[in-house]
């Protein structure tokens, strides 16, 4: 890990006491240089005692916000503390520790605001429902900016010191698909890293097929329309 910059890695957790601590664990473990912050959005399980009785780094958001609250209380947090970059990490056990050294390299070397880590970069996307989404955001992407982002829907990525300023202060950005391609029409630059990401180990997701039709639906129109007007 590079000494000369602080990385915050931020995990937000709701209603995650299945997978937190094997997440935490794992993530000490593999890189124990690195910081890192749990945000418990007004979990209603036993997250918050376990972030207590573990002695883990940790807010408690007082209600459940998103997902979009909860990272910009991690983002906040990046700011006021100084880090150089922050990355946004689940705490299901889908991301693995393993690729942040790779992922902190090349924001440094290349200079990247944003570096994603890709399931796709190199590997194919299987044919499934969420997959046909995914490929329609990379096509929608590269038709507003010119950039081809492979894994869009990655929840795996690296900012740099001045994308934790813009999340921290602009209540306007998510953690989603349509803020990255927003960022790059400002400007940002854009990385991607070839990862391998595992499948929830604990607990139920959010999205099933009908909302992550949603979803993706909600981005698309969001990257075509919406921000020309912002």
């Amino acid at each position: 890990m590079d000494k000369h910059h602080r990385l915050l890695v931020i995990i937000p957790a709701y209603n995650e006491e299945e997978s937190l601590e094997a997440t935490v664990d794992e993530l000490v473990g593999v890189a124990p240089s690195v910081d890192y912050l749990v945000v418990n959005d007004g979990s209603k399980d036993l997250t918050e005692r376990i972030c207590r009785d573990r002695g883990y780094n940790y807010v408690t958001l007082p209600v459940n916000s998103g997902l979009t609250v909860g990272f910009q209380t991690g983002m906040k947090y990046a700011l006021r503390n100084g880090y150089d970059y922050a990355l946004q990490f689940d705490a299901d056990g889908q991301h693995m520790p393993e690729y942040i050294d790779e992922m902190l390299e090349t924001a440094i070397n290349e200079n990247a605001d944003i570096v994603i880590g890709s399931r796709f970069l190199h590997v194919k996307k299987e044919i499934s429902t969420r997959m046909i989404g995914s490929r329609l955001i990379t096509v929608m992407i590269k038709l507003t900016t010119g950039k081809r982002v492979a894994d869009p829907t990655s929840g795996m990525r690296m900012f740099s010191k001045e994308m934790i300023k813009r999340f921290a202060q602009d209540d306007s950005l998510n953690p989603e698909p349509e803020s990255i391609s927003l960022l790059i029409k400002k400007g940002a630059k854009v990385s991607e890293v070839q990862v391998e990401m595992r499948e929830r180990q604990a607990g139920e997701s959010y999205l099933n097929i009908s909302k992550s039709i949603a979803y993706m639906a909600r981005a698309c129109i969001s990257i075509l329309f919406v921000q020309w007007f912002r």
